[in-house]
């Protein structure tokens, strides 16, 4: 339990061994000691860790699930994280689902957790629109039309997500399974188109059987993609938005891009793949967006998705009791006010309504 929390919060805090060591005079050992369990600091050292870290002294003893069996997915092979990084990210997984299954664990009864998709069952086909509709059907979705808000759809279908506001870009999402629940975690730093398109991508390595696909990392990846774009924007929507054949791509593409969610980027592949428009059409399109620097980061023209499972189960516990406001702010790491403000906002007390 202190051993992982300190970990994280080491990583968290973007610290080597060494230096947290430093900081309160101590060995790298002595640290990997701590972290590993095959020693307790005193009261003294735990304060010094604390104080280096930035936490409260509490915070090293947030209860850890031990009953939690995680099944973290690979990072894609062409993102360069360091390894802290990616154990930072793994331990931050971690960490936030301690405290989801704690508050399932304290209501029991009070909740149902949607029942877990049966994962990897999809076949790879050829056809990229097909597989398309596949995972359309896979999640209980209509095989053509926009899909309007997305990460509430596969919590509903029995998939987690976690959103992760990490600083560097280079991370934009990752996959596993907590407990047979398949999970997504996104880079909440990223724009909401690119966060809906991570997740069709995670989506397609969760549903579909890649064992027996002898395809190679980058053709694996670039397969991935073009599943992701064809089950955000299905091929008889995109025809129909924007005509059988366009001369390039034109500002009243925008309307379309933001009915199904998604970027200019994306659209303009998809229309070069359904050779709506030519190759070289595409080419200039490219060349014009990154000039205007949306390789990086292209304007949004969608509204932010949220996650609401969590913070629906931890305001379910606060209104039946199990906890109070403050313990719930702590479990979404929010402040105070925030949470009591939210219940009070939609909570009309009984006196009020006469």
């Amino acid at each position: 339990m202190f051993g992982k929390n300190l970990k994280y919060y080491r990583l968290k805090n973007q610290m080597t061994m060494k230096e947290l060591g430093e900081k309160i005079g101590a060995s790298s050992m002595s640290i990997s000691h701590y972290e590993s369990g095959k020693r307790n600091p005193d009261m003294i050292t735990l304060k010094k860790l604390a104080n280096a870290l930035n936490v409260r002294v509490m915070d090293f003893m947030n209860i850890r699930n031990s009953n939690l069996q995680f099944v973290h997915g690979s990072f894609r092979k062409q993102v360069s994280l360091t390894n802290a990084k990616k154990e930072l990210i793994y331990e931050s997984i971690e960490e936030y689902f301690n405290r989801f299954f704690w508050v399932v664990n304290l209501l029991g009864s009070l909740v149902v957790l949607p029942r877990a998709p049966k994962i990897h069952s999809l076949k790879l086909v050829d056809d990229l629109e097909m597989s398309a509709r596949n995972l359309r059907e896979w999640l209980n979705l209509s095989v053509e039309g926009p899909i309007s808000n997305l990460i509430n759809i596969i919590e509903n279908e029995g998939i987690f997500v976690y959103l992760v506001a990490f600083d560097d870009h280079k991370f934009s999402g990752i996959n596993g399974i907590v407990n047979g629940y398949p999970y997504i975690v996104i880079n909440k730093n990223m724009t909401p188109e690119r966060q809906r398109f991570t997740i069709a991508r995670e989506l397609v390595h969760l549903a579909f059987d890649w064992n027996n696909d002898n395809t190679d990392g980058s053709k694996m990846e670039k397969v991935t993609d073009g599943i992701a774009g064809a089950f955000l924007f299905p091929s008889k929507d995109a025809i129909r938005e924007l005509g059988i054949h366009r001369s390039g791509i034109q500002a009243d593409m925008q309307i379309a891009a933001k009915e199904f969610g998604i970027s200019m980027m994306c659209l303009a592949y998809r229309a070069k793949e359904l050779r709506i428009i030519s190759q070289n059409a595409y080419k200039s399109f490219i060349i014009e967006a990154a000039k205007c620097g949306w390789r990086k980061r292209e304007p949004s023209r969608i509204e932010l998705e949220s996650s609401n499972l969590f913070k629906q189960l931890v305001y379910r516990a606060i209104e039946e009791e199990e906890i109070n406001v403050q313990r719930g702010a702590e479990l979404l790491q929010v402040t105070y006010q925030q949470v009591y403000e939210d219940l009070n906002q939609f909570f009309v007390r009984s006196n009020e309504c006469i």
